[in-house]
C-alpha cells in the first residue's frame, strides 16, 4: 500500500506523509555505507515516498552529496528535496550574498538545478544576537534573498525552521512570506498543537501549528522522535550521532529519556506496538501536520517508520492516554 500524500503550502506540493529525514542524528545519509543508503532510498521511492530533507550542515555536505548522488543513480526525477541555510555571525554583513553562496553550494552537491523547499535554519528571536537572526533580520534581509533565488527558479518555496523565541516566530510566520515550516511536535512537548498544562517543563510553542495553517504554510514534524529519547532506550545505533541537545523539551537528553519511560503504559495498555510508533503516530495525529521526519540509522528503523505511518494516526482515546500521562510532567523539575 503506497503512502498517502498531502497538499503542502500554498501551492499544494504533494508531499508524502513520512518524509525521508537525511540528518546527522540518525546518520544513515551521512555516515551509513554507500549500498545501505542506497537501499533505504530506493525502499522508501517504492513505498511513495517523494520528500527528502538534508542539509549543509548533516555532515559538512556529506548528506547533500550522498543524497544527490543516490537519487541520480536511481533517477528519481520526481524526487521532492528539501534543505537548509544557517547563517554564521560573520556573514550577516551581507546576508543575500551568504544565503546564494549556499544554496548554490547545495544545488551543486544535490546535482540539481533547483531545490523544492529550501528553509532558512537558524534560531530566529526578537532581537538577534550570536547566531540567532531578529526579526528585521528576517523580514528584510532574508526574505529579499529568497524572493530573489526564487525568481531565478534555484529554489521553489521558501520555508523556515521554528526555532527560537515563540513571539518571534509568530511574527515570521504572520509576516505570510514562508510557504513551510518545520516544527518541533512530539509527545514531550506537544505546544505546537495545543495548549500545555500550567508549569510545563518545555518551551511553549503556543499552538504554531493552528497560525500556519492559517497562513497558508505547509507543516514538516520535526524531533518526533526528540532525538532518539522517544525511541525508550538508551542505546544508539552504531550509524546514529551521540545524544543530541534537547530542542524544545527538557534540559538534557537524560530527562527526556525519564520523561519518556513514563510514556510505557501507551504500548503495555495495546495503544501502540512500541513506544517509537506511538510517537510517530501522535504526530500523524495533528490534522494541520503535512509530513513527519524520522531520522534513521538503518533500514530497519525505516521501514518501522514507514509501518508507524501506514497504521494511522492515533486514536482519540490514545491521544486522551498521552495526554494524562504527560500531565505529571508538570510537577518535576526540568
Amino acid at each position: 500500500m503506497p503512502i498517502e500524500t498531502r497538499p503542502f503550502g500554498p501551492d499544494n506540493l504533494p508531499l508524502s506523509r513520512l518524509g525521508f529525514g537525511c540528518g546527522g542524528v540518525g546518520g544513515l545519509m551521512v555516515r551509513g555505507a554507500a549500498a545501505d543508503q542506497e537501499a533505504a532510498v530506493a525502499r522508501a521511492l517504492e513505498a511513495g515516498i517523494n520528500y527528502f530533507d538534508t542539509a549543509v550542515q548533516y555532515g559538512n555536505g556529506a548528506s547533500e552529496q550522498n543524497l544527490g548522488t543516490v537519487l541520480r543513480k536511481l533517477r528519481a526525477k520526481d524526487a521532492l528535496v528539501g534543505t537548509k541555510v544557517r547563517l554564521r555571525p560573520e556573514a550577516f554583513g551581507n546576508i543575500a550574498a551568504a544565503i546564494a553562496a549556499s544554496l548554490d553550494g547545495s544545488l551543486k552537491r544535490l546535482q540539481r538545478e533547483q531545490v523544492d523547499i529550501f528553509y532558512l535554519h537558524n534560531e530566529i528571536t526578537l532581537r538577534g544576537g550570536g547566531e540567532n537572526l531578529s526579526v528585521p533580520q528576517v523580514l528584510e534581509e532574508v526574505v529579499p534573498a529568497f524572493q530573489a533565488l526564487q525568481a531565478a527558479g534555484k529554489l521553489r518555496l521558501p520555508a523556515m525552521t521554528a526555532v527560537g523565541e515563540t513571539a518571534a516566530l509568530q511574527q515570521v510566520i504572520e509576516a505570510g512570506f514562508f510557504g513551510g515550516a518545520q516544527v518541533i511536535y512530539n509527545m514531550l512537548n506537544p505546544s505546537a498543537g495545543m495548549v500545555l498544562p500550567n508549569n510545563y517543563p518545555a518551551q511553549d510553542y503556543r499552538r504554531l501549528l493552528e497560525r500556519m495553517r492559517a497562513a497558508r504554510m505547509g507543516a514538516v514534524g520535526i524531533r518526533v522522535l526528540a532525538g532518539g529519547a522517544l525511541s525508550g532506550s538508551a542505546h544508539r545505533h552504531p550509524v546514529a550521532s551521540p545524544p543530541p541537545a534537547p530542542m524544545g523539551s527538557g534540559t538534557s537528553y537524560d530527562s527526556d529519556l525519564r520523561r519518556a519511560s513514563r510514556l510505557t503504559p501507551l504500548v503495555e495498555e495495546g495503544f501502540a506496538a512500541s513506544l517509537p510508533e506511538a510517537a510517530i503516530r501522535f504526530a500523524t495525529a495533528h490534522p494541520a501536520m503535512g509530513t513527519v521526519l524520522v531520522g534513521m540509522a538503518s533500514l530497519e528503523e525505516f521501514e518501522a517508520a514507514l509501518a508507524a505511518v501506514l497504521k494511522g494516526p492515533l486514536p482519540a482515546a490514545a491521544l486522551q492516554r498521552v495526554a494524562e500521562l504527560t500531565a505529571g510532567f508538570s510537577d518535576e523539575d526540568s
